[in-house]
């Protein structure tokens, strides 16, 4: 099978890879792929401007994405948020990930929330093995989820998430069929006011584990790939400058929770040599794992030991300068390690609140020009309703009129 548009079919290795079109770190033998990678892009604005950290921030429509712990802490009786993102905007216009999210409070201390991501890899044209035309199809991937928390104590909180994964990228062409996955997330959140010297603090600790789910297939079910499965851990410190002035400073922590892939240097899986053959065997045997086994042993199964642990390690920070809760400027950085992917990039971003109306917007400087959110727009939009005062340590609230 082959497609009518070189950069539409780059586009689509793109999505299925979750890797920059042309990067060299592609080829790299300890480069951890999964399916699905969409699930692993922040879909709003404000997390995407702060190099995809999110999972300590504070609470709003998106938390149900990032940490359903946070959902016992919103401050509003209801809020949602569409958000879109355009992918390989410098190629084609066709191609976005659109992302729909909110909550509802259920308890003075808990939340429920629903959210859908849709990914539109455009239109693209099948062609037989003699370059023949075939039909048009739209490849596309989403996945819809429904996630509640709860609030502990007045300062910790937890929360779950369901999903439900479909991904199809071929429209059942040939051998193929659409993958299907249920997943769910774990999260926890703990927040403190915080008091040191005349200054006034709050701090914001975040756990994640994320897409915890049934290997996925597009043909035979021998040949299932791990969902990115992702453990996450974060923090966020704002520090009140004054009455109309606050800063936000936070870093996340993210690692995949699947088997590393094998490799000796200078063998290749296909050699037909002994060496070859016992990389391409332990490759196999990592790949049929259980998704328990496969998470556990994924803190110890790299082949170049606890420094290649390391840098299977991506690192989001941010910074959110918040002026009268009206305007946000964020910045942020993501880093991937070169041989572990090489997504590198600098993120800048502004918001707006206003009454129940918000707005955010980001934008990526790459260090590659093939990154496929380079030099593209992500917008969300907010609408919250009801503010609520946590005026009380009992945590009852009451409406702000």
């Amino acid at each position: 099978m082959t497609f009518s548009k070189l950069p539409v079919r780059s586009a689509l290795l793109s999505g299925l890879m979750g890797l920059p079109l042309l990067g060299t770190a592609q080829s790299s033998p300890s480069t951890i792929t999964t399916a699905v990678p969409i699930l692993t892009i922040s879909p709003d604005s404000r997390s995407g401007a702060l190099g995809e950290a999110g999972v300590a921030l504070s609470p709003d429509a998106n938390s149900i994405y990032h940490n359903a712990g946070k959902l016992g802490f919103v401050t509003n009786s209801y809020s949602f948020s569409p958000s879109y993102t355009p992918w390989l905007a410098s190629i084609t216009d066709d191609m976005g990930l659109a992302y729909l999210s909110g909550y509802a409070k259920t308890g003075s201390r808990s939340a429920i929330s629903a959210s859908l991501m849709y990914f539109n890899l455009g239109e693209i044209q099948f062609r037989d093995f003699l370059n023949n035309p075939g039909q048009n199809f739209t490849p596309k991937e989403y996945a819809f989820s429904v996630g509640y928390g709860q609030k502990l104590t007045d300062n910790f909180g937890v929360g779950a998430t369901a999903r439900y994964i479909r991904s199809n990228l071929t429209d059942g062409s040939g051998d193929s069929q659409p993958g299907n996955a249920l997943a769910v997330d774990l999260g926890a959140y703990y927040n403190k006011d915080l008091s040191i010297g005349a200054s006034d603090y709050n701090l914001g600790l975040g756990a994640a584990i994320t897409n915890i789910g049934n290997k996925i297939t597009y043909t035979n079910p021998q040949q299932a790939d791990f969902l990115p499965t992702t453990l996450k851990l974060g923090t966020a410190i704002t520090r009140e400058l004054d009455a109309y002035n606050k800063l936000t400073l936070t870093v996340d922590f993210a690692k995949l929770l699947v088997p590393s892939p094998y490799y000796e240097e200078g063998v290749s899986a296909s050699d037909n040599t002994p060496a070859g053959q016992r990389v391409a065997a332990e490759n196999e045997s990592r790949r049929t794992k259980g998704i328990v086994p496969a998470a556990l042993g994924s803190f110890s199964d790299a082949p170049g030991g606890f420094r290649e642990e390391l840098r299977e390690v991506n690192i989001s920070a941010g910074a959110e300068y918040v002026y009268n809760d009206l305007l946000m400027a964020r910045v942020g950085y993501f880093y991937e390690n070169p041989v572990k992917g090489a997504r590198q990039y600098l993120s800048f971003g502004f918001g707006v609140r206003y009454q129940v109306f918000g707005v955010d917007g980001a934008y990526l400087v790459p260090n590659a020009k093939a990154n496929p959110l380079a030099e593209t727009i992500r917008v969300s939009l907010h609408f919250n309703f009801n503010k609520l005062d946590e005026a009380f340590g009992d945590g009852t609230e009451t409406p702000v009129n």
